[in-house]
């Protein structure tokens, strides 16, 4: 199994309560509450802490993006994967992802991931995501036609990476006259193409439609099962059986001495689970950003959303995996036999947890854990 490091690289530097007189962290949290000096500090730590992770062999390191968010200070992703490009020597960049829709120029988005896979020597793992529906609002797109420009957006990366150019793209949203990029990527034909899913059974059997690795985010067993089998059926449908490399799982991790200590820094993963999730349907779910199935599976979801779960309820239902090597390898055996993926996605760091304690918990695992399950 294949083990690839993440952080969202979080600003957790104001009081609780102040944020609690908001309805919500994400879109319309005063931005007055950021200092960019202490962002500053937090950015040299985080990419230290990157850096750390190639030095211990660590498959990857999984970057993400957001907006309008404390939760995130990653406002591309392709940023910071490429000061990561530069700053690490094995380690795949999982860029998990750039947010289609809300790009209006695919061409110049295909030359950024171009660029940040020449400088790493062809180490970009190339994500493609919906994104959230703050996204939506913050960049004033029509939630109607999100996944239309995902998938147009999509398919003009794609063709930008792997046709000679000069060429001419007339679509329904996105129209070039000329798409010649000079830079493009090392990997051939492209960056392996990889797409996180939370509820919606279209994005998995798109994934599987393209022989994608789907990657399932923070979701119930049950629920991973299902959509799991749906990419399978859709992938019989298209003539091919997956294998476990199409099939990932994100979950929060931490290891420590004892379990006392992993429980006390796994909580920091709470502040994900509950605060920084919160908001208003339109905030989070604009009209006409999922479809009825969509709509559907989310609300199974829901029945038991992760705010409303306890310390113990999260660890239970496999959101949070903390406990001793031993205590965590046993349960990762529990969900590799179970999902039957090769990729794990290590959310090792949240909320106001310490760089010394982040430290730990990548060193640790570094050294316990990751050298035996990279055998199965």
């Amino acid at each position: 199994m294949k083990v690839y490091y993440f952080s969202e690289f979080p600003y957790h530097e104001y009081p609780d309560e102040e944020g609690d007189k908001y309805p919500s962290l994400r879109l319309t949290f005063p931005n007055s509450y950021f200092d960019p000096n202490l962002a500053n500090g937090l950015f040299q730590r985080y990419f230290d802490e990157c850096q750390y992770v190639d030095e211990l062999g660590y498959d990857g390191i999984m970057v993400n993006e957001h907006h309008n968010t404390p939760s995130c200070m990653n406002t591309s992703c392709n940023l910071t994967a490429a000061v990561l490009a530069r700053v690490t020597k094995q380690a795949k960049i999982l860029l998990l992802g750039n947010i289609l829709p809300i790009h209006e120029n695919p061409v110049r988005l295909a030359e950024e991931i171009a660029m940040i896979d020449v400088i790493s020597g062809g180490r970009v793992i190339s994500g493609m995501v919906r994104g959230t529906g703050v996204e939506t609002v913050s960049t004033n797109s029509n939630p109607m036609y999100n996944r239309e420009r995902f998938e147009e957006c999509h398919d003009l990366l794609i063709k930008t990476w792997t046709t000679p150019g000069p060429f001419r793209w007339e679509g329904k949203h996105y129209n070039f006259r000329v798409v010649n990029p000079w830079m493009v990527p090392v990997q051939k034909p492209h960056p392996p193409v990889w797409v996180p899913g939370t509820a919606s059974p279209e994005t998995a059997q798109w994934a599987a439609h393209h022989g994608y690795t789907y990657v399932a985010f923070l979701t119930p067993l049950d629920l991973t099962l299902e959509l799991f089998n749906i990419y399978r059926e859709t992938a019989a449908e298209e003539g091919y059986e997956p294998t476990p490399n199409n099939f990932g799982y994100l979950l929060c991790c931490y290891v420590a001495e004892t379990q006392e200590k992993a429980d006390e820094e796994a909580k920091h993963f709470i502040w994900r689970m509950g605060p920084t999730g919160r908001g208003p349907r339109e905030y989070m779910n604009p009209v006409g950003y999922r479809t009825a199935a969509g709509a559907n599976v989310a609300a199974r979801r829901n029945r038991r959303p992760l705010i409303q779960q306890s310390f113990e309820e999260l660890k239970e239902n496999y959101h949070i995996v903390c406990g001793t090597p031993d205590t965590v390898l046993e349960k990762l055996t529990y969900l590799h036999d179970t999902l039957g993926m090769e990729h794990l996605i290590m959310y090792g760091q949240e909320s106001k947890m310490s760089h010394e304690a982040t430290m730990a918990n990548i060193g640790l695992f570094g050294k316990e854990v990751l050298p035996v399950i990279k055998d199965w």
